[in-house]
């Protein structure tokens, strides 16, 4: 018996030291080219990556709900799309003060962030994409974006954009699980179609791959700010093994990391610019990841749904000649630009996914 317990106690010792020792260096495949950070741009992002949550998709379909204003105002929605099956939900517009076309991707909702946090699925697939040997990314995250509604719809309505606006700067962001969609997508458009210059911002992303995929990523998709929020808990998951750095999860630069320093009320808020591992020790690694109230609020903007009831959607049947739905349910709410758009009625329906 007492031997025993001394081997649990030496396996835990070994365990810790383990974990906490020195992290070696992962060797660089290429030269990172750090992407400038705007904070006002970023800050239009994280806008439209909460107004991606709204459940009135009437409202939103027409931009007119609560958070369709501020940085935002004057969006001109091209395509919302809303997997029913898999509680997804994404939207493909154009910002005429950007010049650009906008793509935002739903996170997880805040009913079931805690489940999802708890179960989150670690499995890693390889990813076929030529020119990216060894890279591994999280299955769960990958499905979503690759295997559902989305992607098909997504790339229609980039197709959609280009032939009435030509060539225009693509810019992609998600707030959380959307994040991580966000990001697969910048990497689709600009492998897959040969889109140049995407512009990908992440919020509270999880990690989405292993160490091979995030340098191929960082030189695929340059442009790419990735921030987290002080204790934010989920951009430290999956977890970081430090003794595992090839097979271990791991971030892509370039991370911009949001904390507070200050005493009581004398309070200031530091955005600062990590370096180009992805890992930076000194940004939000330095820190335990234990947040779920970090992770809602970015910027002093609310990411999250206003309803606690989980897919709950609300139409007004108005749009029916917007709308088309196949066999599952999940639909897409497409405008014809060249036509006028129909005015919003009084009514309204609403109804949840079983899911």
């Amino acid at each position: 018996m007492e031997l025993s317990r001394w081997i649990k106690m030496a396996t835990l010792i070994f365990l810790f030291a383990f974990v906490t020792g020195r992290e070696p260096k992962v060797k660089a495949r290429h030269k990172v080219q750090l992407p400038l950070y705007d904070p006002t741009l970023t800050k239009t992002m994280v806008e439209y990556a909460s107004a991606v949550y709204m459940s009135d998709l009437t409202e939103l379909f027409y931009w007119t709900c609560s958070r369709c204003d501020g940085l935002t105002k004057g969006f001109e929605m091209i395509e919302l799309i809303v997997d029913v099956r898999h509680c997804l939900q994404a939207f493909v517009g154009v910002a005429k003060n950007l010049n650009a076309t906008v793509i935002a991707f739903r996170g997880t909702q805040e009913s079931s962030l805690q489940n999802w946090v708890s179960d989150l699925y670690w499995k890693q697939l390889d990813l076929k994409y030529p020119g990216m040997d060894d890279a591994m990314v999280h299955q769960g995250f990958y499905t979503a974006y690759h295997n559902t509604t989305l992607r098909p719809a997504i790339l229609s309505a980039i197709q959609r954009v280009k032939e009435l606006y030509g060539d225009i700067q693509v810019m992609v962001t998600g707030h959380s699980m959307g994040g991580a969609m966000a990001a697969f997508c910048g990497l689709d458009l600009t492998v897959n179609l040969g889109i140049p210059n995407i512009q990908v911002t992440t919020l509270g992303q999880p990690r989405i791959g292993n160490a091979a995929f995030a340098s191929c990523y960082s030189r695929l998709v340059p442009n790419t700010i990735r921030v987290t929020n002080n204790h934010d808990i989920v951009p430290h998951l999956p977890p970081y093994y430090t003794h595992f750095p090839q097979k271990t999860y791991h971030h892509f630069p370039r991370e911009v990391w949001l904390y507070n320093i200050g005493i009581g009320s004398f309070v200031l808020r530091v955005e600062k610019l990590c370096d180009d591992s992805g890992e930076d020790p000194s940004c939000s690694r330095s820190v335990s990841g234990n947040s779920i109230t970090d992770h809602l609020e970015y910027y002093g903007v609310r990411l999250g749904c206003d309803d606690d009831r989980p897919c709950k959607i609300v139409l007004d049947p108005y749009l029916a000649p917007f709308a088309s739905q196949d066999s599952e349910g999940n639909f897409i709410l497409s405008r014809n630009l060249s036509a006028p758009a129909l005015k919003m009625n009084g009514e309204s329906t609403h109804f949840s996914s079983p899911l």
